[in-house]
């Protein structure tokens, strides 16, 4: 039968959403609520999923294609956990709109479902187009650059079906040892915060969900170890972890959160009323839904043990404030039913989480647009304007750490080069990336200068060693390779096997033999050029003095190969800045540029307490000159905004990009204060000769503290203004006093 009908008004599309919401919600039984809080998923176990994952791509596309649509939507489940990503695009579409229809037909009430998947760097499914990871985009400092990346991802998921996606990633990575340091924006919070809103809202204006995650303070455990028991203090979560989804939220719009894995001061995330009602409803008015990490509800009671079975699970996660159980129903499903009639759950917890879930679905025109057209999901995806968009993005991205003797760009005259190393021949993606590709599916770094060298140049390639692995019988067809060349380019680093999620690691040096390879290179007396593909800091102490140049690419995406030619050659400018701080040694961690100042002092008794490269560092093939700062008004109250203007020149011979960084120190404050916090920045790109005028804006609001009271105040008094080229190369200072 046909589950709509005139006479229900929450189909009526001029209606208010709340009306709508509530009117649906009043027809509801207490299953079919409990099936809009869960999700189906093929799978029953992690064992299952990689099972599947084992399977050639033939067989998992025929596995997806044979899904019943009966089978999964039941009475009306809520959400489906990334069914549809093995399919190429119009066969998802298909798929999708198999499950719609069959819920719109065939269920009492003709609720959809929402069809999730991940998105971080590209949409990983069949066809998405592979950008930069997420800390290569944040090297970029362009949040626009990055809002238009956001909007590729949600046309290819929009237009295939997927209307919601698990990213972006806000945590703050003051400790890169943690795996998924490559996920994340960066240390800083300022920076986070500009590229979270500018994610949310590409991904939004597409018509998909964006959820930040991991809510809150994950990847910062003990020992830099992802998901591990968070001791923090309520005013370091509110300084440091809080904002960026503050401002994914108030600022972005996100509709949706994802509740993290970790415990915070001794609660599972997925169940503290503090984080997930008082703070995210009642303080910052948000009004989406909350979805758990995968597995991370019954983990409640399987890992933090704070429950005694999985009813007890399903109430402290939904009185909680947590709304939707992913990947699959466990506990929110039979056993969340059971506590609803005998009274140990709160059905008005209950009908608040599905309030919030309808309401979302409402807004986002679920109820009211049509099924998606197949057609158009067939040439929507991986589109020339989305691989132009990875390429651009790519080549923004890369940065320039050490330039001796001006090594690059490589001479226009170069005869022969030297290509070697195991990240050369390969295009390496990082994690959340679809690996179904053919190998030769991308132009890899290797491919790409072969191309870019054009006839007249020799390119001699050597693998000279793998990522892991103590083997050095290749090192020595590298060294005769370099030899024969009049500069060597090393493409090294880490991939899955050595970073990434459930890969944290003890030691950040380049693993297997590569560090002995860059030693064998260089003592040959060929230039290096050192090429790192990675995803979080390595430790260079050992062997960058042995180098002419390093360039950090960090995973760059499907056009990485590209971007990073144009870079080596000169067609492009690595115009990047570090999002994080790049340590001298392991002793350093964590390690980040705002820190408070000390008892003692910053420094060892073996080592300077200095990072070998300061956040905001990068190089270009030009310079750059400041002068004329002016602060407008120089007194300010609270309420005011602030213009900080200067003038920036391109001074040498070359185009180029730079990142102009604002930073602010609080001269005298009530509670103690970094030594410096990023408040502003913007990309130039300028020709050479070329003066450009640039207006960096600060709300005086910025300039606040929580108090001793935890408090959000704005202190009257004498704030430094500090613009320039990294958070270590200041290049103009001045004065800012705010008035009460």
């Amino acid at each position: 039968m046909c589950a709509q009908s005139n006479d229900r008004p929450y189909l009526d599309p001029a209606l208010p959403v709340e009306q709508r919401a509530a009117d649906l919600l009043s027809r509801m039984t207490l299953e079919e609520k409990v099936d809009q809080l869960g999700s189906y998923n093929q799978f029953s176990g992690w064992e299952e999923w990689s099972a599947f994952g084992r399977l050639s791509l033939e067989k998992r596309i025929e596995h997806v294609k044979a899904l019943s649509a009966a089978k999964a939507v039941g009475i009306g489940i809520g959400q489906f956990s990334v069914v549809l990503r093995e399919l190429p695009p119009a066969d998802a579409a298909k798929k999708a709109n198999e499950i719609q229809e069959y819920a719109r037909q065939h269920t009492r009430l003709g609720i959809p479902p929402i069809l999730h998947d991940e998105g971080l760097h590209g949409l990983l499914a069949n066809e998405g187009t592979s950008f930069p990871q997420a800390i290569g985009m944040a090297s970029s400092w362009d949040p626009q650059l990055l809002e238009e990346v956001a909007g590729a991802i949600g046309r290819e998921a929009y237009t295939r079906g997927t209307r919601q996606l698990l990213s972006p990633t806000m945590n703050i990575a003051r400790d890169p040892r943690c795996g998924r340091t490559e996920e994340t924006y960066g240390e800083d919070t300022f920076l986070a915060s500009r590229m979270a809103v500018a994610f949310v809202r590409g991904l939004q204006g597409q018509g998909v969900i964006a959820t930040p995650k991991h809510f809150a303070a994950n990847f910062v455990g003990d020992g830099g170890r992802d998901s591990y028991a968070i001791h923090i203090s309520e005013r370091l979560l509110r300084e440091v972890y809080l904002p960026a989804f503050e401002a994914a939220i108030r600022e972005g719009g996100a509709l949706s959160i994802m509740a993290a894995y970790n415990s915070l001061d001794g609660l599972p995330c997925s169940c503290i009323p503090w984080l997930l009602t008082d703070l995210l409803r009642g303080e910052w008015d948000f009004e989406g839904f909350v979805v758990s990490d995968y597995d991370s509800v019954i983990h409640i009671l399987e890992k933090h043990a704070v429950a005694a079975n999985k009813t007890e699970v399903a109430k402290r996660a939904v009185e909680a404030g947590l709304d939707v159980e992913l990947p699959g129903s466990i506990c929110f499903t039979s056993p969340m039913l059971a506590g609803l009639k005998d009274g140990t759950i709160s059905e008005k917890a209950v009908d608040e989480a599905v309030r919030r879930v309808l309401s979302v679905k409402f807004r986002m025109g679920l109820f009211d647009e049509g099924l998606v057209d197949e057609a158009k999901a067939a040439v929507s995806s991986h589109t020339a304007q989305h691989q132009a968009l990875a390429l651009r993005m790519a080549q923004e991205a890369i940065t320039l750490l050490k330039n001796e003797n001006n090594a690059l760009p490589l001479l226009a005259g170069l005869k022969s080069v030297a290509v070697i190393g195991p990240q050369a021949a390969r295009t390496v993606l990082g994690g959340y990336a679809w690996e179904g590709y053919a190998p030769d599916r991308f132009t890899n770094p290797l491919q790409a200068i072969i191309n870019k060298a054009g006839e007249k140049v020799a390119v001699h390639y050597a693998y000279g060693c793998d990522v892991t692995g103590d083997a050095t019988d290749g090192i020595a067809a590298a060294v005769e390779a370099a030899r024969k060349s009049q500069c060597a380019v090393l493409f090294v680093g880490n991939d899955r096997r050595t970073e990434g999620e459930s890969r944290d690691r003890a030691n950040l040096e380049l693993p297997g033999a590569q560090a002995e390879l860059i030693a064998a290179v260089a003592a040959t007396g060929t230039p290096v050029v050192v090429v790192l593909i990675n995803g979080a800091p390595v430790l260079m102490a050992g062997w960058i003095d042995k180098v002419a140049a390093v360039l950090e690419a960090w995973y760059p995406g499907e056009a990485g190969g590209l971007a990073i030619a144009d870079i080596l050659f000169g067609d492009a400018d690595p115009g990047g800045k570090l999002p994080v701080s790049l340590p001298r040694s392991m002793g350093q961690l964590p390690l980040f540029y705002n820190y408070k100042p000390s008892g003692r002092g910053d420094d060892y008794v073996d080592l300077t307490g200095k990072p070998l490269f300061p956040f905001g560092f990068g190089l270009s093939y030009t310079t750059f000159a400041y002068r004329g700062l002016e602060i407008t008004p120089a007194n300010a109250r609270a309420i005011e905004k602030v213009t900080i203007s200067l003038e920036v020149e391109n001074t040498g011979s070359l185009a180029g990009d730079e990142v102009v960084q604002l930073y602010v120190h609080d001269k005298l404050a009530s509670v103690v204060r970094p030594v410096k916090e990023l408040k502003a920045f913007q990309r130039l790109s300028l020709q050479p000769g070329e003066t450009r005028q640039v207006r960096l804006e600060l709300d005086v609001h910025q300039l606040g503290l929580y108090d001793a009271r935890l408090d959000y105040v704005v202190e009257p008094g004498e704030f430094d203004i500090m613009v320039g080229s990294s958070s270590e190369d200041i290049r103009l200072k001045g004065k800012l006093i705010v008035t009460a």
